[in-house]
């Protein structure tokens, strides 16, 4: 297998366009390759500036996620320290967590956020919603978020060789009216909704019980609803 490591997007076009297969952190990929077989080729973004990009609103896919930190929101960062291993976190990267993987710890983060995705074709760099890239997975450069008020995880205890664990992540956008957003991973599913929150938690709770939340079972709806007033009231600090 050839590893291609382009220094620039023009090269790592050039990689799509001869077939390269995206490696990530190789953390997911490597043991179906050794499995299925190794590709050709194969494309690595570690070495394009575009993909490592960290702050300002913004994290590259190539970005591993030990060096994850105080310059992207809370949800953010403290999903990112919840995953795997030093060793695992040392390796893998921000895209192979969101398109690889079907874990997807980081998604409830994005999602919170509100986050875009930056994304390389062959015909190019476009802007992509983050359904359509977990839908049709092209190669992820970065992505983009406005800053929330406040963002908030949580992140259930996980039992022994059980589903993945219950995730809750939550953010207050700030606005004429502010929003809250909340998103949830229970097992493999993945759940997310707005409510405005500018007329107290009471209000706010009663408007997430309207949602696809509702059906959540009753532990992971109490973890939503502890998780919802704890960032309700750091939000009032603010």
């Amino acid at each position: 297998m050839l590893l291609r490591l382009p220094t620039s997007l023009s090269e790592a076009q050039e990689c799509l366009t001869d077939g390269a297969i995206p490696v990530g952190g190789a953390t997911l990929v490597w043991a179906a390759w050794q499995r299925d077989g190794f590709p050709e080729q194969a494309v690595s973004l570690r070495e394009v500036p575009e993909a490592n990009v960290l702050g300002g609103g913004e994290i590259g896919a190539a970005v591993l996620l030990h060096r994850i930190d105080e310059r992207v929101p809370e949800v953010l960062r403290r999903a990112a320290a919840g995953i795997g291993t030093g060793a695992v976190r040392r390796t893998a990267t921000v895209g192979g967590n969101i398109v690889g993987s079907t874990l997807r710890c980081l998604l409830p983060a994005a999602l919170v956020l509100d986050a875009r995705a930056r994304v390389l074709a062959a015909e190019g760099p476009f802007d992509a919603e983050l359904g359509e890239v977990l839908a049709k997975k092209p190669l992820l450069l970065s992505l983009r978020w406005s800053d929330p008020l406040v963002s908030g995880y949580r992140k259930v205890a996980e039992a022994p060789g059980g589903p993945p664990p219950l995730v809750v992540a939550t953010a207050v956008h700030p606005g004429t009216r502010p929003v809250l957003r909340v998103a949830v991973r229970d097992g493999y599913d993945f759940l997310a909704e707005s409510v405005p929150c500018d007329e107290g938690p009471d209000s706010v709770l009663d408007a997430l019980s309207a949602t696809a939340l509702a059906a959540l079972p009753a532990e992971a709806r109490e973890v939503v609803r502890e998780q919802v007033l704890s960032t309700l009231e750091r939000a009032d600090d603010h």
